[in-house]
C-alpha cells in the first residue's frame, strides 16, 4: 500500500527504514522524502512507526553507535 503518493513510498519501505533505525517521521523523510511535499502521509507514517521503544534512540542515549546506520533509499532498494 502506498503511504506517500507524492514520492511513491510504500508501507513496506517505511517498515524497512524503521527496522534499519528510523524512529521518527523526520528520519523517514530524510531517507525517503515521504512527508516532505503535501504532508498528508505524516500521520500514517507515525502510525506505522508506533510509539514503542526505539532501539536506535536507546543506543544513542547509552552513548553507543547503532550497528546499522540509516541507509538512503537507493541503498535499501539495492539490498532487497
Amino acid at each position: 500500500m502506498y503511504v506517500c503518493s507524492c514520492f511513491g513510498i510504500t508501507d513496506q519501505q517505511v517498515k524497512e527504514h524503521a527496522a534499519a533505525g528510523a524512529c521518527t517521521p523526520r528520519q523517514i523523510a530524510s531517507a525517503t522524502k515521504a512527508g516532505t511535499d503535501c504532508g498528508s502521509c505524516v500521520r500514517t507514517i507515525q502510525g506505522l512507526l508506533g510509539r514503542g521503544a526505539c532501539p536506535r534512540r536507546e543506543l544513542l542515549e547509552r552513548g553507543k553507535t547503532p550497528a546499522v546506520a540509516l541507509a538512503p533509499e537507493s541503498e535499501l532498494a539495492g539490498a532487497a
